[in-house]
C-alpha cells in the first residue's frame, strides 16, 4: 500500500514555484553568459525606459521589451540545456533546436531596438 501524498495547499504550492523560478534566475545568472550580458542591459535600460517613457504605454514599451529579452533568452538557455543533456554528438535536429533558439533570442533584441528606436524619436 503507498501512502498518499501530503496535500500540499495552494498557498505552499505557489511559495514552492517561486523557489524553483528563483533557482532558474540565480543558475541562469551563474551558467548564462548572454543571459548576464542582457542582464546588464535590463539594469541600465529598465531604469532608462521609466525615466524616458512619457507616458504608462511608453514606459511599458520600453521596459517590456528589455523584459521580453530576458525571457526569451531563458527559454533559449532551457531548449539548449535539454538538447545538451540528450548527448554530446552533433545531430541535425539538435542543432535546429539550437538555432530556432538563437533566432528567437534575436528578433527579441531587433524588437527591443526598434520599439525604442520608434518610441524616442517619435
Amino acid at each position: 500500500m503507498t501512502r498518499p501524498e501530503p496535500r500540499v495547499t495552494d498557498l505552499g504550492r505557489l511559495f514552492r514555484a517561486a523557489g524553483h523560478s528563483w533557482r532558474g534566475l540565480r543558475t541562469a545568472v551563474r551558467f548564462e553568459a548572454a543571459f548576464r550580458q542582457e542582464l546588464v542591459l535590463a539594469g541600465v535600460g529598465l531604469p532608462l525606459g521609466l525615466w524616458l517613457g512619457e507616458g504608462g504605454v511608453e514606459k511599458a514599451l520600453l521596459t517590456g521589451s528589455l523584459l521580453l529579452v530576458l525571457i526569451v533568452e531563458l527559454l533559449n538557455s532551457a531548449v539548449e540545456a535539454v538538447v545538451d543533456r540528450i548527448g554530446p554528438e552533433h545531430h541535425p535536429l539538435s542543432g535546429r533546436a539550437k538555432d530556432l533558439g538563437s533566432a528567437a533570442v534575436l528578433l527579441a533584441l531587433l524588437l527591443a531596438g526598434g520599439v525604442w528606436g520608434l518610441v524616442l524619436a517619435w
